[in-house]
């Protein structure tokens, strides 16, 4: 893939735990892993190519950036992200558009996952 100028490139997140980061995030969203080092992975199969740094102790803080992550059956999701061990922080809403929910992942970010309105 190229990098495309004034685009959004990578997105970085704390870690915490490697080992149940990988967990969730391959259950939930089947995004793949490279290990780089004991505190260092990236990943992919997101729509956007990231990684999770526990290089400096980053401390989590929320919200910070909000990432959204989209799925067609928001319903399934949010059951899958509650059974791999994400914290629920917003229930599901509507909001123009579509439904969303907000949830913590292993690390404690805040993420929030959407689908579109049903016609």
């Amino acid at each position: 893939m190229a990098n495309l100028d004034k685009t959004i490139n990578y997105i970085e997140f704390p870690l915490k735990n490697a080992d149940r980061t990988k967990a969730f995030y391959t259950r939930v969203f089947h995004w793949s892993f490279q290990d780089w080092g004991d505190k260092y992975i990236s990943f992919t199969g997101a729509g956007v190519e990231g990684g999770f740094n526990g290089e400096a102790d980053t401390p989590v803080t929320a919200p910070g950036v909000l990432v959204v992550l989209y799925a067609d059956d928001l319903e399934a999701i949010l059951i899958e992200v509650k059974s791999a061990g994400g914290l629920i922080l917003r229930t599901p809403y509507d909001f123009p558009g579509g439904r969303r929910f907000h949830f913590s992942d292993p690390n404690g970010n805040e993420l929030a996952v959407w689908t579109e309105a049903k016609q």
